[in-house]
C-alpha cells in the first residue's frame, strides 16, 4: 500500500491560486509549494504578490505571478493559458480572492454589494471557467473558499452572505458537471481566521476580537495553517474521492450560536 501521508504530497502538481498574496490565499500557497507543487499567484496587487514569491523561492519552492482582478474573464484566461504553457496541466485550482467590508444594508450602495459579488462569485466563476481547458482530466481539483457568511445571516455583511452562499452552491454544481471529466470541487468554510484581512475589519479592537471568540466552542480563532492543512488534504491524494464537499474549519462556529456581531462601520 502506499504511503499517501508523506512530504512532497503534490510533487509535480501545478497550483493556481486566486488570492495568493496574502492572508488565506498566501498561507495555502505556501504550503501547497512546501510539499513540491509548483504554484501560481494571482492578485490585484504586484508587491504582495513578488514578495509571497520571493518567500517561497527563498524557501527551495517554485513560484510565479500573474497581477490581474479575478473580475476581468479575459486577463484570467490569459494567465491560464501562459501558466499552462509554462508548467503543464494545472492539477489544483484554489479561488480564495474575496472581498470585505463592513456595512448595513441600509448605508451600503449598490455599487459596494456589486463589488462584493463580483469578486467573490463572479471572479470563482470566471476563474473556474477559464481554467477548464487546462485542467488536467482526469485528476484536477478545485477548492473554493467560502465563510461562515453562507450559512449564518451574519450582520453588516450582507454582500458577503450573499456572496459566499452563491459561491458554495456553484462548487457543488462543478463537482456535478465536471465530475465525469475526472475534477473534483470542493470548499473549505473558515470560521473567524486569526491575522487576517478580514478580522482586521470585522473586529478592528480588543474587545471586539473577544466578542468573536466568545461565539466560537473552541474558544480562541482559527489560523491560516490550520487552512492551509485542510486544504493541502483535499488537494492531494488522500481526499481523491472527496467532491462537492464543504468542509468547516470553524472551531464550531457554525453549530447553532449567533452569527458573531463585527463592530459596525465607522
Amino acid at each position: 500500500m502506499s504511503n499517501i501521508f508523506r512530504d512532497n504530497l503534490l510533487r509535480d502538481q501545478v497550483a493556481f491560486v486566486t488570492g495568493g498574496g496574502s492572508g488565506i490565499g498566501r498561507r495555502i500557497a505556501e504550503r501547497f509549494a512546501e510539499h513540491g507543487a509548483k504554484v501560481v499567484l494571482v492578485g490585484r496587487k504586484p508587491q504582495k504578490l513578488a514578495d509571497t514569491a520571493a518567500a517561497i523561492c527563498v524557501a527551495g519552492g517554485v513560484a510565479a505571478v500573474e497581477p490581474l482582478d479575478v473580475r476581468e474573464y479575459e486577463d484570467l484566461a490569459a494567465a491560464l493559458k501562459r501558466s499552462y504553457d509554462r508548467f503543464g496541466d494545472i492539477g489544483i485550482l484554489v479561488c480564495a480572492a474575496a472581498g470585505n467590508f463592513p456595512a448595513p444594508v441600509t448605508g451600503m450602495s449598490d455599487h459596494g454589494f456589486k463589488a462584493v459579488i463580483d469578486i467573490d462569485l463572479l471572479g470563482t466563476f470566471n476563474t473556474c471557467r477559464a481554467a477548464y481547458p487546462h485542467l488536467r482530466k482526469p485528476g484536477a481539483s478545485i477548492l473554493a473558499i467560502s465563510a461562515n457568511h453562507a450559512t449564518m445571516p451574519i450582520a453588516f455583511q450582507s454582500h458577503v452572505c450573499a456572496a459566499k452562499a452563491g459561491v458554495e452552491l456553484l462548487t457543488k454544481t462543478l463537482a456535478l458537471e465536471w465530475g465525469p471529466a475526472g475534477i473534483r470541487a470542493n470548499c473549505i468554510t473558515p470560521g473567524p481566521t486569526d491575522d487576517t484581512e478580514g478580522m482586521s475589519r470585522l473586529a478592528p479592537t480588543l474587545e471586539a476580537r473577544r466578542a468573536v471568540e466568545r461565539n466560537v466552542p473552541l474558544g480562541r480563532l482559527g489560523t491560516k495553517d490550520e487552512l492551509a492543512d485542510l486544504a493541502l488534504f483535499l488537494c492531494s491524494e488522500a481526499a481523491a474521492y472527496i467532491t462537492g464537499a464543504v468542509y468547516l474549519c470553524d472551531g464550531g462556529t457554525s453549530l447553532g450560536r449567533a452569527g458573531f456581531l463585527p463592530a459596525p462601520p465607522r
